[in-house]
């Protein structure tokens, strides 16, 4: 099961995921009979039977039953030995790991075989125009719009990278076995393929052993770049220009990037000490290296692709100009080469070392010195090995290892000023010997490379005639190459003297060599090659630009005030941390007009404290070129922000001084993250103090396009006062951070910090968007992808494109065509009143409750959490025990474990009851049915509801739990199911997830292994918490939690599809999105749709195939929207079976009146022929000859068209333009 936020989980074909779950199940059945044994397979078998059985019972209703079963379930588990167990638990783990991958595999599928999805840029662009959208203003709004997507390594992924590139390999060879040429030893052999993964599978350690560090969580991250991102990216902006093309006639640009990405993983240090100013700078050279590497791949591809030789007169003179150059420098490296020899000591002799070092005598020998600086001759190699980071996956940081890289002969490397200034004071700080020994681990590494490549790659001018494409991508190569060589110099604080002319700084620089080959290939008539591979590559620099992803730095509030009071303190002007509010925005403005550094060189502070200033340096070093945003976590006031601007100013000022020119890039945006109730409610206050100082809004028109960001946090509030008056509390705050900025003529771009779960925030994505603000989201949105989810949704290229096109059509449709707002001021009083009484009883729950702590404690396995590796940060912010210091992951992923998911629902039920009991009942269903965002807020409840297990939550609490504090967790499950009882007053549902079959058959599907985990999991609990040093125990609990976390998908969460929500984005509603299905789901039979518009049509008139399609699809919309108005006619007159006089006024409530009289007619004869045969039921004809029913049909298509041409064709065609136009 796939997760809330993941908006392609539609429904799948059960048939075909069933055969593959089978297939999957009966291969790891055998490799556990040969690995385990057949004694151990019996109890394995014999635990999933008793676990089926109880949940039948239960189904059945007879509880009775299902308890003994799931009591000696118990029993047979508790006296299962630790070896056993642990078989059992990997075992189980495996098997939901692997419905897993099979489900994910069928929706791939799924999407891949339908001709329209639902929310795709072709079916958004194309309801965009029908509500009457122009043309023009869509083009310019998917032109403008900016989407950044930041992928953060929160520890909610579970699996090792191991596994999950497993787990791809699985899903390829799923996907390969549906095809149908396939042979029947094709077939055998991918069986034994698929038996060899899961082999592996099994004998690989799931268990982490080591803590990841921030590189290697950032390596993660590009990882999923390289691997996925890299080839979506290019798909998914096709898909865009193709459907611009056909709703508006223009193409997408090719430089223009819809979508970019972000990071967090290596910049992200609040609370988290392993993320230092180092490794910032190195994860940050780490992603350009990625960058220019996989840029360097695709020109090498580029080369061979376009051999061909005409070419555009620019181009010509550009690789006339390339060939001119090398030629030039072969002969000064020929004639070099001849002095050499002439001079060249005997073979018995060896190379003698000068007794005192030139200034840049670590640079690798065969570099060539021409400045004339150095007094010894410098001896040359052409050509030069590069980098490459190998990783160490569970721990340890990156290693540096030689590649097979090199830097064509003739290439040569003047002195750049600018570098050298910057690198002269790393080399000073080496001695003799580490220069020595640099320079002869360099300099070992290439001797006899340039040798073989001129053997494997003949020179430029011995080329069969000229391919000038070739010669100019073999100059961009080459200055991509020493872009890359700068870098690992660099990265090994190595002085660099590559001239700025030789390598590529900027995206700009390197787009303007492609867009030549491009416009080159335009002119000559091969456009057709022009958006092919080249083409691509211009997008994904674009879309990449020379990082991959910019790093966004992450620092809490507090330790700013700290580094400022060190400072004061130390200039004797005193302590800033008591100044009040005035006081510091006075100081903090008046030293931000200054042009002089506040911090002295000389400050002497502590080690906190010069974290945060080095961090600042490394800012100034790498610029808004390789950085994104400066993020100030709890953030409360406007000093807060006006903090950061000054440190960011002073470090600048500082490091351009000793370099004497300007820092690389610009200043980073400042964002300010309102993160608790309190802040949250305080953050439009706060933007409109710090646009009302003239110094700050003169900086953002000037230095930021005048557009303030700003960062509303999902988690943190959600653990302060609980999930629906953190939904509401966000919804007012958005409002207000826009009207302070509209006031003040900012652009306003916010970004959402949504964790994976519900209980942090998470959702899907298209609705998340869809139910914000009026205003908020205007072309701009910036959103946090978290932990698993990151792998979840950008894992596969396929799953990737699909999460791409739906976060465009989200932003496009919430831009052009807002979110309504509430219809009347009444439901934001009930909104009040429901959030007011939420809060109360959540906090009176968790937080002034005395025994809650220690209950929490007890029953879930929160403090056995920190075994497991999935983090390079602690758990908690502080020290303290409490929940207030408590991370919302742990937070929400201990109560997920004993599927009690407590923070996603303690407080709704109460809020809504309460509202039921003060008459508010009426309102809540009007709420209900015509506010998206409320909407929203009921359906994902209900949908986390369907996951919650109360039996499963009450075993925790019957063995682990204290006597004294097991009542505290049956009223819980008392608010649980109160919870349930009003959230299905509100939706009009029967039942929990009654419109989403899918969903429950997936949850079914995967307890027969879910539960018997949960179950070990609470004996291995009791045993481990009377032997805390029992490693083998340790290893059996975090093996049920990556279990459970593997039934759950992922982590926190179940597959799930938003089914109910209702956006009114259209003048016309889009009829699928009120019933709750996409129109894939449901159509008509064609073979009769085709006869009937065949007979009602005169024989010489043909309707082409496509139009044939639209007609069903209008139908279909048609049917759809009828049935969903009937059923709120229907709920209105709380009826439970929709009657004829419930459709007629269906449609004098669609504006459909013309036709009733036609269609009361229709009835009345209908019931009539029905009444004339005693057998009528379904279908009168059944008992018919073949002849006699053709017959009957052919009448009954002539009585249809009698009607239809008696008098109403001018309506007939007005009907079908409606058609069209939904």
């Amino acid at each position: 099961m796939t997760d809330t936020t993941d908006d392609i989980a539609e429904e799948i074909s059960f048939q075909s995921f069933d055969d593959d779950c089978k297939l999957l199940g009966s291969l790891l059945n055998d490799v556990l009979q040969r690995e385990v044994g057949p004694k151990v397979m019996e109890k394995i078998e014999r635990t999933k039977i008793l676990a089926q059985s109880a949940l039948n019972m239960r189904t059945a209703g007879i509880e009775d039953t299902a308890e003994q079963l799931e009591k000696q379930l118990a029993s047979e588990i508790s006296d299962m030995s630790l070896e056993e167990a642990i078989t059992l638990g990997r075992a189980f783990s495996h098997y939901l790991n692997l419905m897993s991958i099979a489900e994910t595999h069928h929706r791939v599928r799924k999407a891949r075989n339908m001709p329209l999805l639902s929310k795709s840029c072709d079916d958004i662009f194309n309801k965009l125009i029908q509500s009457g959208v122009a043309p023009e203003d869509l083009y310019n709004t998917v032109c403008k719009q900016v989407v950044e997507i930041v992928l953060t390594a929160h520890p909610t992924q579970i699996n090792r990278r191991t596994l999950q590139y497993k787990h791809i390999r699985i899903a390829y060879l799923l996907e390969y076995n549906n095809r149908p040429d396939l042979s029947h030893e094709d077939r055998e052999m991918l069986i034994e393929d698929l038996v060899r993964e899961i082999t592996s599978i099994w004998q690989t350690d799931e268990l982490r052993r080591h803590k990841p560090t921030p590189v290697d969580e950032a390596r993660a991250g590009l990882h999923i770049v390289e691997q996925s991102l890299w080839r979506a990216v290019p798909h998914y902006l096709r898909r865009v220009s193709n459907a611009l093309k056909k709703h508006t006639g223009k193409t997408l640009p090719l430089t223009c990037a819809p979508i970019k990405f972000g990071s967090w993983m290596g910049g992200d240090r609040d609370g988290n000490p392993n993320v230092t100013a180092k490794v910032t700078k190195d994860v940050s050279m780490l992603s350009q290296w990625m960058a220019i590497d996989l840029y360097i791949r695709e020109v090498d591809s580029l080369r061979f692709e376009l051999s061909m030789t005409k070419c555009s007169e620019d181009l010509s003179r550009l690789a006339q100009e390339i060939l001119q150059k090398n030629k030039a420098s072969e002969e000064r490296n020929e004639s070099w080469m001849q002095n050499r020899n002439q001079n060249k000591p005997s073979s018995q002799q060896s190379w003698t070392l000068p007794t005192k070092l030139p200034a840049r005598a670590d640079l690798p020998s065969w570099r060539e010195c021409e400045n004339g600086d150095s007094q010894y001759p410098r001896v040359e190699f052409p050509g030069s090995g590069h980098i490459t980071a190998s990783s160490n996956e569970d721990g340890g940081g990156s290693k540096i290892s030689n590649g097979n890289g090199n830097i064509p002969s003739g290439s040569k490397d003047l002195v750049s000023d600018n570098i050298q200034a910057s690198s002269t004071e790393k080399f000073s700080s080496y001695s003799s010997s580490q220069l020595l020994a640099r320079r002869k681990r360099f300099a070992q590494s290439d001797v006899g490379r340039s040798s073989f490549a001129k053997l494997l790659d003949p020179s430029l001018p011995q080329l069969p005639g000229m391919a000038p494409y070739r010669i100019v991508l073999e100059n961009i190569k080459e200055k991509l190459m020493k872009t890359r060589r700068r870098l690992e110099l660099l990265l090994e604080d190595l002085p660099c003297d590559i001239d700025l002319l030789d390598y590529y700084a900027t995206s700009d620089q390197l787009l303007e060599a492609l867009l030549l080959c491009y416009d080159s290939l335009q002119s000559c008539g091969s456009g057709v090659l022009a958006d092919g591979r080249l083409g691509d590559l211009i997008r994904r620099v674009a879309t990449f630009g020379m990082v991959l992803m910019k790093l966004d730095l992450r620092q809490e509030s507090a330790r700013h005030t700290d580094t400022l009071d060190a400072v004061t303190k130390y200039l004797d002007i005193g302590s800033y941390s008591e100044w009040d509010e005035e006081r510091k925005l006075e100081f903090l403005t008046k030293e931000l007009q200054g042009k002089r550094p506040l911090v002295p060189h000389t400050i002497e502070v502590v080690p906190e404290v010069k974290e945060v200033l080095d961090t600042f340096r490394v800012a100034a070093e790498l610029g808004s070129d390789s950085l994104g945003a400066y993020v100030i976590s709890m953030a409360s006031n406007a000093s807060d922000v006006l903090a950061v601007e000054l440190l960011q100013k002073d470090a600048r000022l500082a490091l351009s001084g000793e370099m004497g020119r300007p820092c690389p890039g610009g200043t980073l945006r400042v964002v300010p993250l309102f993160e608790t109730v309190k802040d949250l409610r305080g953050a439009g206050s706060v933007i409109r103090k710090l646009l009302a100082i003239d110094w700050y809004r003169e900086h953002v028109i000037k230095n930021h396009n005048g557009q303030q960001e700003v960062m509303v946090g999902y988690s943190d509030s959600g653990k302060d006062a609980g999930r629906f008056t953190a939904a509401w509390e966000l919804y007012k705050a958005q409002e207000d951070v826009v009207a302070a900025c509209n006031e003040h003529g900012i652009k306003i771009t916010l970004f959402h910090g949504r964790g994976g779960s519900i209980g942090r925030g998470g959702g899907p994505t298209y609705l998340a968007i869809q139910s914000q603000p009026p205003g908020s989201v205007m072309g701009t949105l910036r959103s946090t992808e978290q932990g698993e989810m990151v792998q979840a949704k950008f894992g596969l290229p396929q799953t990737a494109v699909r999460q791409l096109e739906i976060y465009t059509t989200a932003v496009l449709l919430a831009t052009l065509q807002p979110p309504i707002p509430p219809r009347e001021e009444k439901w934001r009083n009930v909104m009040e009143e429901i959030s007011k009484i939420s809060c109360d009883n959540y906090r009176n729950i968790v937080y002034d409750n005395p025994e809650f702590l220690a209950y929490f404690h007890e029953a879930t396995p929160q403090a056995e959490l920190g075994y497991l590796n999935i983090g390079s940060r602690p758990t908690r912010r502080k020290s303290s025990t409490g929940i207030g210091n408590l991370r919302a992951i742990p937070w929400v992923f201990a109560w997920t474990q004993t599927r009690f998911v407590l923070p996603a629902w303690l407080g709704v039920g109460a809020g809504l009851k309460g509202a039921c009991e003060k008459g508010y009942t009426e309102d809540l269903h009007a709420m209900y049915k015509d506010w998206p965002f409320f909407q929203s807020i009921i359906d994902l409840i209900e949908m986390i509801l369907g996951k919650a297990d109360v039996p499963i939550s009450r075993h925790y609490d019957e063995v682990l739990v204290s006597d004294s504090r097991r009542e505290l967790g049956d009223e819980l499950r008392k608010e649980l199911m109160t919870t349930e009882k009003f959230v299905l007053v509100v939706s009009g549902h029967e039942k929990l997830s009654e419109n989403n079959r899918s969903l429950r058959r997936l949850i079914e599907s995967r307890l027969p292994y879910l539960n018997p985990i949960n179950i070990l999991q609470v004996e291995i609990l009791r045993r481990l918490r009377c032997d805390d040093q029992n490693h083998k125990l340790r290893d059996a609990l975090l093996i049920t939690i990556n279990g459970i976390a593997a039934g759950m998908r992922n982590t926190e969460n179940f597959i799930i599809k938003c089914t109910t929500i209702k956006i009114n984005c259209f003048s016309t509603m889009d009829a699928m999105d009120i019933v709750g299905k996409s129109k894939e789901d449901v159509t008509l039979p064609k073979a009769t749709m085709f006869k009937i518009i065949k007979e009602m049509l005169p024989p010489e008139v043909r309707v082409a195939r496509d139009a044939q399609d639209l007609l069903v699809e209008c139908c279909v919309e048609f049917i759809n929207l009828v049935s969903s108005e009937s059923n709120e006619v229907c709920s209105k007159e709380e009826k439970r079976t929709i009657a004829p006089e419930h459709v007629i006024k269906a449609l004098q409530v669609l504006g459909f009146g013309e036709y009733i009289q036609e269609v009361c007619t229709a009835y009345e004869q209908h019931k009539l022929e029905t009444m004339d045969s005693p057998k009528a039921g379904k279908w009168s004809g059944a008992q018919m000859t073949e002849e006699e029913a053709a017959a009957e049909q052919q009448r009954m298509f002539a009585e249809a068209r009698a009607r239809m041409n008696g008098g109403v064709n001018i309506t007939k065609n007005s009907e079908s333009d409606r058609s069209l136009e939904r």
